[in-house]
Parts: structure tokens; sequence; C-alpha cells
């Protein structure tokens, strides 16, 4: 069964839609001092250190009190930056051959990435995520795509499928654009960290608070300016595909991806007027894996799923949201 579900646009132009396969984290604490070594063990990555740093300076210099900033670095969280260059490690690949199970269907979407679980370090992101095998995330980046996600454990026997669904022929110019902008190649890892990075569309119920509230607008603002001047982060100038695992996701037209999972009709069912009930928050939703493709106006996919289904490996549980703004 699948669900579809519309939500607002936030700009007029902008457009969510959110594929659910069937019916059907906690941030880390303790205070930024430990937020290194919460969220990375031993040895401390400078490149994180440093970042952190640079976000507690720009907070601080924009007027955001103290003990806010600290309570708000407190959240912070590692993740996978995974990119079609750098010198780290090859942990997937963009579009690489569709290896199935001989009794799994038939994917729907065209494969975004093959992500080799194996090739992760165990603690590169807070998700409970398979030791081995392979992460398949299906999907498209344009405002009529969705998607879904696959798991091949390793000790399964695969076979090669066609790399182009048939709704999706590589021979159409519309699709051959997309294709085009997509290229394939190998993924590469740079262990990353990730703050909340989203501000809220005004007016309930469109405005759930996110950890760290009351100042998380002040820094998302921040973590934004802080993260466009990182030379090997997810918006370096001239940067390769990015594909991110685990974290915070990114800003998403105005809304936090974890959230939208939690709820798909976009509204939280907790208005401060009186109606509705039950509170604002997403839950143990989290992002799996956002992916940014090359589309003009630019292009996301947020693979969103309950912490708990993906510890089980219910990845049929897991929902897609796409958003395109062209």
């Amino acid at each position: 069964m699948v669900g579809r579900f519309h939500l607002p646009p936030a700009d007029g132009k902008s457009r969510y839609r959110l594929q659910v396969r069937l019916s059907c984290g906690q941030p880390a604490s303790g205070g930024v001092e430990n937020v290194a070594r919460l969220t990375y063990g031993s040895p401390v990555l400078p490149r994180n250190v440093k970042i952190i740093d640079q976000v507690r300076a720009e907070a601080l210099h924009r007027g955001v009190p103290a003990a806010d900033v600290e309570r708000w670095l407190g959240l912070a969280r590692p993740s996978a930056l995974l990119t079609q260059g750098g010198d780290g490690p090859v942990v997937g690949v963009i579009r690489g051959p569709v290896m199935l199970p001989a009794d799994a269907e038939d994917p729907e979407y065209p494969l975004i990435a093959t992500i080799d679980c194996a090739a992760l370090p165990a603690d590169v992101t807070d998700l409970p995520l398979p030791s081995d095998g392979q992460l398949l995330l299906f999907g498209w980046p344009e405002e009529s795509g969705w998607g879904e996600v696959r798991y091949v454990p390793a000790d399964v026997a695969v076979e090669e499928r066609a790399q182009y669904p048939p709704d999706f022929p590589p021979d159409d110019d519309e699709y051959a654009e997309v294709y085009y902008e997509i290229p394939q190649g190998d993924l590469h890892l740079t262990v990353d960290i990730s703050l909340p990075y989203v501000k809220t569309v005004p007016g309930p119920p469109w405005s759930p608070p996110l950890p760290g509230d009351p100042p998380f607008e002040q820094m998302t603002e921040v973590w934004q300016a802080v993260l466009r001047k990182v030379p090997d982060g997810m918006f370096s100038a001239g940067g390769p595909t990015p594909l991110l695992l685990g974290g915070y996701g990114t800003d998403c037209n105005g809304f936090n991806p974890a959230w939208l999972g939690a709820h798909p009709s976009g509204r939280s069912g907790y208005d401060k007027s009186g109606g509705g009930g039950g509170g604002p928050d997403h839950g143990d939703w989290v992002v799996l894996a956002e992916f940014h493709g090359g589309r003009q106006g630019g292009a996301s996919i947020h693979w969103v799923i309950q912490r708990a289904d993906l510890k089980e490996r219910r990845f049929d549980q897991a929902r897609v949201l796409v958003y395109w703004n062209p």
C-alpha cells in the first residue's frame, strides 16, 4: 500500500511529496566540552573540533547568550559526508550496478547510491546501521519522484538487474538530463558533524520547535554560515554530488525531515489555539540518508526511518521525501 501526501509550498514554487512503503535519536548530551568525545570517541578529529569552535565564536559574535550556545552545541551528532572526491576511503558508489536477491521485486525507481556498510566506521553516525551488507537507496530528484530503501545482507546471493526502470528511460530527453546531472562515481567518506539545520515556516501548525528552542533559528543561521566556509564540507564551492548519512539533515524548504517523517500530513496535531492533541516532536524518526542532485534550482531526497525500524532492519517502513525547487 502506498500513501501519497502533499505538503503546502513555502514559497509558492517548492513542493514536497512523501512516499510511505506499507502502512505501516536521541541527540548527544552532556555539554559542548564533551561533544567531540561523545560523538566521535578517540581520537578526536581536528576538522570537527574546528567547526564547533567556529560555530561558537560566530554565535557569540552575533550576541547569542553563551548558555544557549553551549546547549545548542551539546546537540551535535556524528554523520558521514560522502562525496565523489576527496581522499577519504571509498564506502559506496553513485548509480552503480543494481544488485538484488533473485526473489526481490524489481525496483520502481532508479538506484541513486549503494553504501557498503562494512566500509563505514562503527561510530561514524549514531544510527544502528548494519555492520555489513549493502544499503541501496532508490529515488528520483524531482517533484514527481519518490523512492525506497533496500538492504541486502552480506551472505545473500545477488544478481544484477536492469539499471533503468521502465518508467525512467535513459533515451527520453527529460530523464536523460537528470541522469547526466547525477554522474556515476565512487563515494569517499568524510567523518562529519551535524547540528540542527532548519528554519520554520511561520504560523501553526507549520512551526514545530526543534531541540534547543528558543534560539534555534539564530543558531541555524550560524550553522549555515559556518558550513558554507568549510572547504571539504557539504556546501563547498563546486563540490561534487554529496550524500549524507545520519545527523539532522539539511534545511528542506523550512521543514525538519525527521519531523515530516513523523507527521506526513504536515500537521503535528499540536495547535496552541486549542485544536488537536499530542506534542510537536518527531519521536524516534531519524534521517537515514540525504542526497543532493545537480538539478537546476536544487534538488534533494531524504530517506527517513524510525530508529527502531532501522535497528530491526525493517527498511520497508522508511519514508522518502523529495524536494525540488525548479
